[in-house]
């Protein structure tokens, strides 16, 4: 079997001992450089399969041969060796394109690590059974965006509207990157009571409060080597940030009431509905943090941006109720599939989810018309007087009942979770939802 060649560069005579050493006990054959020239001559004479850089050289600095690699020899995973502490020239080398990136003095462990997972990319366009429904502009520019991100080991945050398919997209990422045979772990953050966030994240051990009877493994270790998605990434406390920013820099944890630190090997992905920038100058999210998480950003459009995809999507998501339901696929008549065209869908590719299983179950599964579909889009002008005042409480009525539902929905039907996102009291939650008849 043929092994690994790798390329490093590095202006220090130890420091390209050590590397070679290291990677020549994983089977890995190295050839290295004191500087960018040299690099650029070896990689006309050689064909790498990853290379390792300095940040500082010679003649130059490593970003300079990440944004070279990038745009000549794509294929080759590049990681960046930088001072310990320069967080920002690792940020900004993973924005060119880096692989990952490590700190001196280098640990080899995390060095054996990076090198690993760096050679077992492999083509990204391979056959999944989650993929992406649609034929639009913004669908094929996605796709596209993943299968460039799925490369990476940079941090990356999922931004869009709710119900338009973030953590779908965060799966699609983990499946296309070469963790894709480790654990894919999803936290729904603003579902997590917050006193009980760190041990849910860091793990505890036995005795280190009240009711810790056993040792328990927290989701950055049931990670471990493979992909965490932090969904709702905006309701961490403050308190939390910190240490979450700690974790993702240093790539160690430390359990609640533990003496010593674990190492990991984990890839962070995020996501919000919340203006995370606006967060951030509001003094409610630390700007570190969210510059750490946000290295390459993602944005999923909304379904009205994308009117399109809903014909394709509509003939999915019918395919997928009536497998699950044991019947025949129902038709859309094309009255219907016009008046679902024209709907602005506020709640994105999850309530066209809903509306098509209320339309399936109104139908009886058969022949789905426009009256099955029995929806009424909030933005359109009301066939009725503008000025009566029972069609303006009608109206509060349904975003009331439309933002409380998609706050339980987020929270997974946590009442205390939900009254949080929706600003007001538990009690006031729990009388809301009487009155509306959601209790």
């Amino acid at each position: 079997m043929k092994k690994s060649l790798a390329l490093i560069i590095d202006d220090e005579p130890d420091i390209r001992e050590l590397l070679d050493i290291t990677l020549s006990r994983m089977d890995i054959n190295c050839i290295c450089s004191e500087n960018l020239n040299g690099a650029y001559k070896l990689l006309q004479e050689h064909k790498f399969d990853i290379c390792l850089t300095d940040m500082r050289l010679p003649d130059g600095n490593g970003l300079e041969l990440v944004t070279f690699i990038q745009e000549k020899y794509p294929q080759i995973p590049i990681a960046v060796i930088t001072a310990h502490g320069n967080m920002e020239s690792a940020i900004q080398a993973l924005k060119s394109g880096a692989f990952d990136f490590l700190s001196k003095p280098v640990d080899l462990n995390v060095l054996r690590t990076v090198v690993k997972n760096a050679l077992m990319l492999v083509d990204t366009k391979e056959n999944s059974d989650i993929h992406l429904i649609g034929k639009s502009e913004q669908v094929l520019k996605l796709m596209s965006t993943i299968e460039k991100v799925a490369r990476s080991q940079a941090p990356v945050f999922i931004s869009g509207e709710s119900g338009t398919g973030k953590d779908l997209v965060a799966k699609m990422i983990h499946l296309h990157s070469s963790r894709k045979n480790k654990p894919f772990i999803p936290v729904n953050c603003g579902a997590i009571p917050h006193d009980l966030l760190e041990s849910e994240l860091f793990g505890h051990v036995k005795g280190s409060f009240t009711g810790a009877v056993a040792d328990k493994e927290g989701l950055f270790k049931a990670a471990d080597g493979g992909t965490l998605f932090l969904d709702e990434v905006a309701d961490i406390p403050q308190h939390m940030q910190v240490k979450l920013l700690r974790a993702i820099q240093e790539k160690k944890i430390r359990p609640v009431g533990a003496q010593k630190e674990i190492n990991i090997d984990i890839r962070i992905l995020s996501a919000t509905n919340s203006d995370l920038k606006k967060r951030v100058s509001d003094g409610q999210f630390r700007e570190d943090l969210f510059y750490r998480i946000n290295v390459i950003e993602v944005n999923v459009s909304p379904l009205r941006d994308r009117k399109d995809d809903v014909a394709l999507l509509a003939k999915y998501i019918l395919e997928k109720i009536s497998a699950k339901e044991s019947i025949a696929c129902p038709e859309i008549s094309k009255p219907a599939l016009s008046r679902l065209e024209q709907y602005s869908f506020p709640g994105n590719v999850r309530e066209l989810e809903n509306i098509l299983e209320r339309a399936v179950a109104m139908s009886g599964g058969e022949l789905i018309d426009e009256d099955s579909l029995n929806i009424q889009n909030l933005h359109e002008e009301s066939e009725h007087e503008p000025n009566k005042s029972e069609d303006l409480d009608s109206l509060l009525v349904e975003v009331e009942r439309e933002q409380i539902l998609g706050a339980l929905e987020k929270t997974r039907w946590n009442r205390t979770a939900a009254a949080k996102i929706l600003g007001i009291s538990f009690r006031a939650l729990r009388y809301r939802l009487e009155k509306l008849g959601l209790d």
